[in-house]
């Protein structure tokens, strides 16, 4: 049973500790205007910014851990990604299906799509958080490890398809369209490049005057500014990704496996039925 000491460690994470939610958001509308697009790469401090996000009052800032929540998610985010490779990107009636109950959106897979936001949402401002190079590849080693994990990517997105393999599939796809490989030596090989192609993309295209190039670590001011929001009374959050993400693999290929061992007890059961069945006409 999850303590309030998992909550708190895991922090935006710990969605996956609840029942979920399976919400089919093609049938679903906006209904909350979406105002901020926090475009820095994962593990530049979005879960940071996801949490700052919320506590200035938009409305459930997507970040990939919400997928957890809502696995169904990927029944949309894995056709957006077919669409951009053949050149029929998403309109903003579809982002409006899947993004509509979000007032703000950070991390992957949103980032990935930052042209086709940036330009269905022109009222939305841009918030881009870089890091230091060197250590965002450090950063994004470990991650790119833990998706590509060959238990994860060959056993548990096939035993638990439907909460983990979404979510997998989701993951393995945005290193695909980043990355340009789900080799884990060649998505290594790539990421740099990525890296810099995103952020000098981004300043190429976004109006400096509705861009903001946000430093961790300069507390609410900057940010509260260029938003337009009160500096609330609380500590600008700090969470530790690596080590969050660290906590959070470990309970979600638990999970995986938990799932994958019900659904390989239904099977063999349904398959013990069916042969007996089988052997009782055939005698």
């Amino acid at each position: 049973m999850a303590t309030a000491a998992d909550y708190d460690r895991l922090g935006a994470w710990a969605v996956m500790l609840e029942p979920g939610t399976d919400i089919d958001r093609r049938t679903r509308h906006r209904t909350v205007p979406l105002e901020v697009l926090s475009l820095g790469m994962p593990r530049t401090g979005t879960l940071s910014m996801q949490e700052a996000l919320s506590t200035l009052g938009y409305a459930t800032p997507y970040h990939y851990v919400s997928i957890f929540a809502n696995a169904r998610d990927a029944d949309m985010w894995l056709p957006a990604f077919r669409a951009k490779a053949a050149g029929k990107p998403f309109t903003r009636r579809e982002w409006d299906q899947l993004l509509g109950h979000c007032g703000a959106v950070t991390d992957v897979p949103c980032v990935y799509f930052w042209r086709e936001l940036v330009a269905a949402y022109p009222e939305a401002k841009i918030v881009l958080v870089e890091r230091d190079e060197d250590k965002w590849f450090a950063s994004i080693e470990g991650l790119l490890e833990g998706v590509l994990n060959p238990v994860a990517v060959y056993v548990l997105r096939f035993t638990d398809p439907r909460w983990f393999g979404r979510i997998n599939n989701t993951g393995l796809q945005w290193i695909e369209a980043f990355f340009g490989s789900t080799n884990l030596a060649q998505a290594k090989r790539n990421a740099r490049q990525a890296y810099r192609a995103h952020y000098a993309g981004i300043r190429a295209t976004v109006p400096k005057e509705r861009l903001l190039e946000y430093e961790l670590g300069s507390g609410w001011e900057p940010l509260c500014e260029f938003l337009g929001k009160d500096v609330p009374g609380v500590a600008f959050p700090r969470r530790n990704e690596a080590k969050t993400i660290q906590a959070a693999f470990g309970m979600v290929l638990t999970k995986a496996f938990r799932h994958s061992l019900i659904n390989i007890a239904v099977v063999v059961g349904i398959g013990a039925v069916v042969g007996g069945a089988a052997w009782r006409l055939a005698v």
